[in-house]
């Protein structure tokens, strides 16, 4: 979080010394660049299964991200940019080691990407104001496990053949889905080679497909617990940027 807050201030220190010249009548130019971000998942079904065997909630406050992503504009086609982008993310929680060096856990992981469309504002100059959609793809994985840390390459294989629990237990779940999500995103360019941006949207997910394992069918899980929610992204691009 505490660099999505340097990135803003940077942003808006760059605002101070806007561009005074206009070159082209509409925008253009095109570029890439790393996009930091915040997502935040509704997680309380998960968390509700995890307090029931212990294990600490994992956060709700959100999750940082860290992504690529880029664009360029048609002009035969004004104000109109294509593009693409990608972003991942993790979290974790574990419970308290108990008496017998035990260890329960799990881990929580998303990404996705997929196409960007925007349509930058016309009417606002010097800096780009787009809005727009991303198309795409996006997954959820969480991992629950309880062992003792102790392994053995031999008696991994043994151990399956006899009681698979007997050198842990562990739970693989991985939902994939499609994802619509209107954005709007502020680019500021500095000496036109280089973009700062601030901007945020909502992941609408279609088709949420939970699965366990060697991907067999995952019945039963809550609704409410699947990839929609907002997110908050910024970024420095590199490229050639005119608003």
């Amino acid at each position: 979080m505490n660099k999505i807050i340097l990135i803003a201030c940077l942003i808006f220190t760059a605002a101070a010394f806007p561009q005074d010249k206009r070159y082209f009548d509409t925008p253009m130019g095109g570029g890439g660049g790393y996009i930091p971000g915040w997502y935040f998942h509704n997680l309380e079904p998960l968390n509700q299964k995890l307090n029931m065997i212990g294990v600490p909630a994992l956060s709700e406050k959100g999750f940082y991200s860290s992504g690529g992503a880029g664009f360029l504009y048609l002009m035969f086609v004004p104000n109109l940019r294509i593009g693409g982008m990608g972003f991942g993310g993790t979290g974790s929680s574990e419970a308290p080691k108990g008496n017998d060096n035990s260890q329960m856990g799990a881990l929580y992981s998303f990404g996705g990407g997929g196409l960007t469309i925007e349509y930058t504002l016309p009417f606002i100059k010097t800096i780009g104001v787009s809005a727009g959609m991303i198309l795409g793809g996006a997954y959820q994985n969480v991992e629950v496990y309880r062992n003792n840390g102790n392994f053995n390459w031999d008696d991994l294989w043994n151990n399956f053949q006899q009681d698979p629990a007997a050198s842990g237990y562990g739970r693989i779940m991985e939902n994939n889905y499609w994802i619509l999500s209107p954005t709007l995103n502020i680019d500021i360019p500095f000496y036109r080679f280089f973009i700062f941006r601030i901007g945020g949207g909502y992941n609408f997910s279609l088709g949420n497909d939970w699965t366990v394992e060697n991907d067999k069918e995952l019945a039963g899980v809550p609704s409410d617990l699947n990839g929609d929610g907002f997110f908050i992204q910024s970024g420095i691009f590199i490229g050639f940027f005119s608003f």
